[in-house]
């Protein structure tokens, strides 16, 4: 693309990139050093607007493009990654600290989205359904929701807005996407600059940035849309649920997560502290699916947690720039300071400190805690940073109902040497993906991906993407005249 990520820092509606109508200039900081990788003048509810009145004017057209074109548009996008995967990288860790191996995982994962999405417009089929009426056809017919609408996070925004955003499109729909303001390149203008470059008719996607202070619930409430899409935590899905069903939009709502990994009595223990440490300390914690909690049988906790502390304690920390770094930034610091207060809470309660790196800035040691209960502040809430709650128990039977004690249910982990004793463990885990012998943080292309509880609703990838941006619709013909009972 030959561009610099400075260049990436307008809105993008209507397939031209301009400034935002808002009075307000937002500066994109890179969480490690603060320099400022970009300045923003954020979007106002009238640009809320334009963005989604193009959408919907250049969807009826986007829709009747021939299956096969689309389809070679996305392959192009994954092409144009691949020649420029070394900027996005570097953009990623930038912008919002990711390291080189996870950029290039989120790489990986971005590439995989858009190769299934790529099926998606051969995939939009249709049925012929017998009737109870003699001579009727009743065919039934999958078509575009019209413009969808896609609110994407900070943490993967690469990924977790092309997880939306090439299906919705793929799928013959417009759309709107908002990334998070920290990640408003990554996780948005780049994704714009990647369609426009692979051919994307203008209007079809638009990206506006801009912080929910200067447009309240505007995005969510406009009569365009009717699908809502979001990724992030909770509280927040909770209200954008709220306020779609006002409207009688339907959502995809991919929330918070309190992961845990049991590690049986029979486990492998190496293997289950190696998917432990990426489990948990990939991107700095701040993953939905990381395990917040290890959940282990005593039998095999002193050598788990010995193990574990080795391993911790050679992560090298620092710099995101640099290959070896395993953790670092949060994203700013105020997660640095909620991360802190969580483990001082969680030490007042009892917990101990088996490990604790330094805080440097934005960067903070990895910290393990161990004799954690199950009522503790870091068993019950979401950390998002690089803290890991380690809690013994007696049994197979309380490490599962410890795993279930929790409001969220997204993914989760049982380490064992008996495949089936783990399956059956895993089927009693309230959790909408748990993983036998890995680690809790597991995306694949093909796989529906979501949670219960308070971790969300709805299924993203696969065929269950294919749903959630597609709607149904019956068209009869009576081919013979009809005896009506009137």
């Amino acid at each position: 693309m030959g561009l610099d990520i400075q260049a990436l820092n307008k809105q993008y509606i209507d397939g031209v990139w301009r400034d935002g109508q808002s009075g307000k200039v937002y500066l994109d900081q890179n969480p490690y050093d603060d320099s400022v990788v970009a300045e923003f003048r954020m979007a106002s509810v009238e640009d809320v607007d334009l963005a989604y009145r193009a959408a919907e004017r250049a969807q009826l057209a986007w829709a009747k493009v021939n299956p096969f074109e689309k389809r070679d548009l996305f392959e192009r996008v994954v092409r144009i990654i691949d020649e420029n995967t070394e900027d996005i990288v570097r953009w990623i860790a930038e912008e919002i600290g990711g390291t080189f191996v996870k950029a290039m995982i989120e790489v990986m994962l971005v590439k995989n989205t858009l190769r299934e999405a790529a099926t998606y417009p051969l995939r939009m089929e249709g049925r012929i359904l017998p009737s109870t009426i003699p001579g009727k056809e009743n065919r039934l017919l999958r078509l575009p929701v019209g413009v969808v609408g896609v609110i994407s996070p900070f943490n993967f925004p690469f990924c977790l807005s092309m997880r939306a955003v090439a299906p919705a499109l793929a799928c013959g729909n417009g759309v709107v996407l908002k990334p998070n303001e920290a990640s408003a390149i990554v996780g948005g203008t780049l994704i714009a600059k990647l369609f426009e470059e692979a051919g994307l008719p203008k209007g079809v996607l638009n990206v506006i940035v801009t912080e929910i202070g200067q447009i309240g619930d505007a995005f969510i409430e406009h009569p365009v849309p009717r699908v809502i899409s979001f990724t992030g935590s909770t509280p927040v899905g909770r209200h954008i649920g709220e306020v779609a069903s006002r409207h009688l939009k339907r959502v995809a709502l991919e929330l918070g997560g309190n992961s845990a990994l049991i590690v049986l009595d029979d486990a492998n223990l190496e293997q289950a502290v190696d998917a432990t440490v990426f489990s948990r300390f990939t991107h700095q914690g701040q993953i939905c699916m990381c395990a917040n909690r290890a959940i282990v049988q005593r039998a095999v906790y002193d050598e788990f947690v010995a193990r574990l502390v080795d391993r911790v304690a050679s992560l090298q920390c620092g710099n995101p720039l640099d290959k070896d770094t395993v953790i670092g930034p949060l994203i700013h610091r105020r997660q640095v300071d909620a991360v802190l207060r969580v483990v001082e809470e969680s030490v007042a309660q009892g917990a101990k400190v088996a490990y604790r790196g330094p805080v440097e800035g934005n960067v903070v040691g990895p910290i393990v805690l161990t004799d954690v209960t199950e009522e503790m502040a870091c068993a019950r809430q979401e950390m998002f940073g690089p803290v890991l709650a380690v809690i013994p128990v007696d049994s197979e039977e309380e490490a599962i109902r410890i795993a279930n004690h929790s409001d969220f249910g997204l993914s989760g982990a049982v380490h064992t040497q008996s495949v089936e004793r783990g399956v059956a463990v895993a089927m009693r885990i309230e959790s909408g993906m748990v993983h036998v012998n890995d680690g809790t943080v597991n995306d694949e292309p093909l796989v529906a991906f979501g949670g219960e509880k308070a971790s969300g609703i709805g299924r993203y990838n696969g065929e269950w993407a294919l749903e959630e941006f597609t709607t149904v619709k019956w068209i009869s013909i009576q081919h013979e005249r009809r005896s009506y009972p009137i």
